[in-house]
């Protein structure tokens, strides 16, 4: 056992008094009676427990070292967090200290262009001495998620950047801009030009009811009626409004779209536009648009009425939730499909790209009923059997809703 007898003799320590000398004389006889007899070597049993402490001892200040390693670690990442929280808070304390205390004083128009970004928007109001700084304000625009809507709004001079804000993400305090929405009827829209030019509704009312003036900037296509002829978008008003000035760009960018869209020309195009309003008026989820688009064209092959509430409602001028028993029955309304076959005289609203691609490219099927089961879902069931449909509208009255 050449391995025990070397460690034997290496870890007995015993054998050196620490001065030096040995504990014999250099002849080998005792050098005095002063000198004690060394200690018997230590026993293998004792070497073993002397390397295990040896070996717990190495172990402890191995793990005391990753221990303190780890405090310093997670300080560390402790540390840099606050640091971090620190100059965000100190950045933020700037943006408050760098900005008016508002309310303002005196007046100032200001503009947002259509497509601006809020930086832009930013520097422009720093220019014009609104904001005291840009940081500010794009700040608290980031803060609260705010929409800036374009438009000219009326401002002060030295104005707090929250309270800026606040009215930049209000539509309804935007003047010199009008949007038109998909699925969004003429009168709608009459009402948010008339408030963002400052003309009064009456004026937009009396020309789109002038058959004479509907001439001069709608297709013939059209039969001098508007609706369904305004494109979904936001167009600037201009310095000196008109009604005109305002829905010949919105008719006039229907067209160009209507072009770029391929759909026919001449009646083939007020038929699409038709379809295309019902359409969106009936689902609120456009996976479902070409099934209703096939729908209305099978119902018109086979002579049915097309059985829609939202083309009754638009003749009444009532949302389809508010419709009583006398309406639904009601043939004197041109625009009541349950009881007169054929589509309605007019679009009932300004459908978007999607409905109108619906109208053009019906999905192949032989549905000819179809029921929103589930209005929070916007679920619909399409089937061509009058007793599923039954099942259906059942199911939709259990949820207590109207079927179609």
């Amino acid at each position: 056992m050449p391995e025990d007898f070397h460690d034997f003799f290496s870890d007995d320590d015993s054998w050196d008094d620490g001065s030096g000398h040995d504990h014999f004389g250099s002849d080998g006889v005792d050098g005095g009676s002063s000198t004690l007899p060394p200690r018997p070597p230590k026993s293998r049993r004792d070497m073993r427990r002397h390397r295990k402490r040896k070996h717990r001892k190495r172990l402890i200040v191995i793990i005391a070292s990753l221990v303190v390693i780890a405090m310093c670690i997670g300080i560390g990442v402790f540390a840099y967090g606050k640091v971090k929280q620190w100059r965000h808070n100190n950045l933020t304390d700037s943006s408050v200290v760098d900005d008016y205390p508002g309310p303002g004083d005196g007046d100032v128009a200001f503009t947002v262009e259509s497509g601006q970004g809020v930086a832009e928007i930013a520097e422009g109001l720093h220019a014009k001495d609104i904001i005291k700084s840009v940081d500010a304000f794009t700040g608290v625009v980031a803060s609260n998620s705010y929409t800036l809507y374009p438009g000219t709004y009326e401002l002060k001079y030295h104005m707090k950047a929250s309270a800026v804000a606040k009215i930049l993400s209000d539509e309804g305090n935007a003047k010199g801009f009008v949007e038109v929405r998909q699925g969004e009827r003429l009168d709608d829209v009459l009402k948010t030009a008339a408030t963002s030019s400052g003309l009064p509704l009456k004026d937009f009312e009396d020309y789109v009811n002038d058959a004479a003036k509907m001439s001069e900037i709608l297709p013939a296509s059209a039969n001098g009626k508007i609706e369904g002829w305004l494109e979904p978008g936001v167009y600037n008003i201009g310095d000196n409004p008109t009604p005109r000035s305002i829905l010949e760009q919105m008719v006039q960018s229907r067209i160009e779209n209507l072009n770029e869209l391929g759909v026919p020309e001449d009646e083939e195009r007020e038929r699409i536009l038709i379809i295309a309003s019902i359409v969106e008026a009936e689902v609120n989820s456009q996976e479902y648009y070409g099934k209703v688009s096939r729908v209305i064209e099978n119902r018109l092959k086979d002579d049915m009425p097309l059985g829609m509430d939202s083309t009754v409602a638009y003749g009444f001028k009532v949302k389809g939730t508010e419709l009583t028993n006398d309406q639904l029955n009601d043939g004197s309304n041109p625009f009541n499909t349950r009881v007169n076959k054929g589509l309605p005289p007019t679009p009932i609203s300004n459908p978007g790209d999607d409905a109108i691609q619906a109208a053009m490219h019906p999905e192949d099927g032989d549905w000819l009923y179809f029921v929103t089961t589930d209005l929070k879902t916007g679920e619909t069931k399409f089937t061509s059997s009058y007793d599923e449909f039954e099942k259906f509208v059942q199911e939709y009255k259990n949820g207590n809703e109207n079927a179609n």
